[in-house]
């Protein structure tokens, strides 16, 4: 089967010509070829699939079936019990929470305690949740992140995401051992995101200079890193004992499992492969999550306007945010406008062949947060929907 755009746009519509748009679509036939891409590039280490960048039930079940893919890592508190109490196990709850209520429900239920390993990566965290046991007298599993920024010049200039405070192993182990002396917690895991490695592409299309530049900046990145979290995991394994250390994201996976001390990486917009992820050298995914929006102008010659589309992803503001105008080929927004609350006027010789009704397919810029426009999802296989599944928003889970 041709995956060319113009081929997969045909049988995108066939798929869907008994429905209006706006929709939103995922193609398992890509969205199964990037899962195999993934564990190939996972080379056999388990990956744990961060459920912010799907927010479907239906394709977390489908992807943690599949070999070489094992647990969930959640975003919030209130996602990770209702995960749990689904069947969902494994779940690692990869940012730091205040969720009270969620925290005295964890601790006070045998099921969740045992599924559910939660961040930390302060002691006052600890407190809060010694607050909110409310009677609860189960063990929280406990997970320390390690802060994988790349520092230069003394430390005078910073590379990656503010996470974590913790970035030596002495911190991390200090930190470990509070815990472990600590009656109600038990230090399980580490985690370690690489961000500026996993999140930002290294093959820019057009700027052959700053794509050195980012690839010289990961390659240091990436040495300064498995050197200082293998010492870290050293110093963290000697007062406890550890069954995961959790590593990397879609962007970084070779780089990730390539290092000993990591035993597990996540990953989760590489089965959906959102527009931010067509700049890395190192992979090239199918598109997979995709939104049709219908004409319902033609201001004039080169010019068609859809109804909506102003789905910005998170980030730093800026025009690699926003979700692109995909099928057919050769649309571009109008510069004054942008996309739009809406409407969106769309520029390009491909309007004057498009009659009002018809599907524009966008992209949006990343992954998961496309799921909280639609409340569901009509999974295309070849030509046909073979099934029409609801988005955590569907299931009226609005977590974040």
């Amino acid at each position: 089967m041709s995956h060319s755009p113009a081929a997969d746009r045909a049988r995108y519509e066939r798929a869907t010509a008994h429905l209006d748009a706006p929709l939103a679509i995922v193609d398992l036939d890509a969205f199964d070829a990037n899962a195999d891409d993934l564990v190939r590039r996972a080379a056999g280490k388990p990956i744990r699939v961060a459920s912010k960048s799907v927010r479907c039930r239906a394709l977390l079940e489908r992807v943690l079936a599949r070999p070489g893919f094992q647990g969930i890592m959640s975003f919030t508190l209130a996602e990770s019990v209702w995960l749990a109490r689904a069947g969902f196990d494994d779940i690692l709850l990869a940012y730091p929470s205040a969720d009270r209520a969620g925290f005295a429900e964890l601790t006070a239920d045998p099921k969740l305690a045992a599924s559910i390993s939660v961040l930390v990566d302060d002691p006052a965290q600890l407190d809060l949740i010694d607050g909110a046991r409310d009677g609860g007298t189960e063990e929280v599993r406990v997970c320390l992140e390690l802060d994988t920024a790349l520092q230069l010049l003394g430390g005078r200039i910073r590379i990656g995401a503010r996470r974590s405070p913790l970035r030596t192993p002495e911190a991390l182990a200090s930190l470990a051992a509070f815990v472990q002396r600590r009656p109600g917690f038990r230090v399980v895991g580490l985690m370690a995101y690489e961000g500026h490695v996993a999140g930002v592409g290294d093959k820019l299309t057009g700027r052959p200079f700053r794509s050195r530049a980012v690839q010289a900046m990961q390659r240091t990145a990436r040495a300064e890193l498995a050197r200082r979290r293998a010492e870290v995991v050293r110093a963290v394994r000697a007062v406890a004992e550890l069954e995961f250390v959790n590593g990397g994201g879609t962007g970084s996976v070779e780089s990730t499992v390539a290092e000993a001390a990591v035993t597990e990486v996540a990953a989760g917009s590489g089965l959906y492969v959102p527009r931010l992820f067509d700049n890395y050298r190192a992979f090239q995914g199918r598109p997979a999550a995709l939104f049709a929006q219908p004409v319902v102008r033609r201001p004039g010659m080169g010019v068609v306007t859809v109804l909506g589309g102003g789905y910005p992803a998170s980030g730093p503001a800026g025009r690699d945010r926003l979700p692109e105008p995909y099928l057919p080929e050769g649309l571009r927004y109008d510069p004054q406008e942008g996309a739009g609350e809406v409407q969106t006027p769309l520029l390009g010789s491909p309007a004057d062949d498009l009659r009002i009704g018809d599907k524009v397919w966008f992209r949006h810029a990343k992954a998961g947060e496309l799921c909280e426009r639609f409340a569901e999802l009509h999974l295309v296989q070849g030509e046909e929907i073979v099934r029409t599944v609801p988005t955590y928003r569907g299931e009226g889970r609005t977590f974040l």
